[in-house]
């Protein structure tokens, strides 16, 4: 059976670390993946996104939304191949990330940025699986890997509403029909023990 997979989270809550181990442990089983990762670097839009979050350009939340949506509609192909092939698609970020960052901390409108989503036929998500950090923990961690922040790494108050809005998405299952809010504070290996679990939790209750 297949399962479209997304790990959310402040930056530093480990969701490259746990895609990757998520993937191991899928491909222990024999299961087939798709991983893919947003912003991507290689689209014409995720080169313009990574711009912005490196101060090169500025860009206002509406334009900030309508550039990650479409990086993420040029994989729209991509996903629903993979799962009408019986593959687990697994996303580093996705549109939840759009509806946290540029809704909950930016003002965009959820509605409005739901809709745009709609039309550009984004697929929707079977599971979101937040990895839950404090801003403080955000910044420590980023801080230790790059000394450099970006944008949206650097500050303490933008990560705050972030850290809400994943809740509130969370607690409405805003764009994915279920959510799951994993303890990210823990060990790498604690909690990838937790999102394997849940994971294949999933995939044995879509195969009954």
């Amino acid at each position: 059976m297949s399962l479209f997979v997304v790990l959310e989270g402040l930056d530093g809550s480990g969701g490259e670390t746990q895609t990757k181990r998520l993937v191991e442990f899928l491909h222990s089983r024999g299961r087939a993946v798709e991983v893919l990762t947003y912003p991507n670097p290689k689209s014409p839009f995720g080169k313009i996104i990574y711009d912005y979050l490196n101060k090169k350009i500025e860009l206002s939340p509406d334009a900030q939304m309508s550039l990650y949506a479409t990086d993420m509609a040029l994989d729209r192909e991509k996903i629903n191949a993979a799962l009408q092939q019986g593959k687990i698609v697994i996303a580093t970020r996705y549109f939840l990330s759009t509806l946290a960052y540029q809704c909950g901390a930016k003002g965009v409108p959820l509605e409005k940025a739901v809709e745009f989503a709609k039309m550009l036929k984004l697929p929707v998500p079977d599971l979101v699986i937040c990895l839950d950090i404090s801003p403080e923990t955000s910044i420590k961690r980023k801080f230790g890997e790059h000394k450099k922040l970006d944008r949206h790494e650097e500050s303490k108050a933008l990560l705050a509403k972030v850290r809400e809005a994943y809740r509130n998405l969370a607690n409405n299952k805003v764009f994915a029909k279920e959510w799951v809010v994993v303890d990210s504070e823990k060990s790498i290996e604690a909690v990838a023990a937790e999102v394997q679990k849940i994971v294949l939790s999933k995939l044995k209750l879509e195969s009954k």
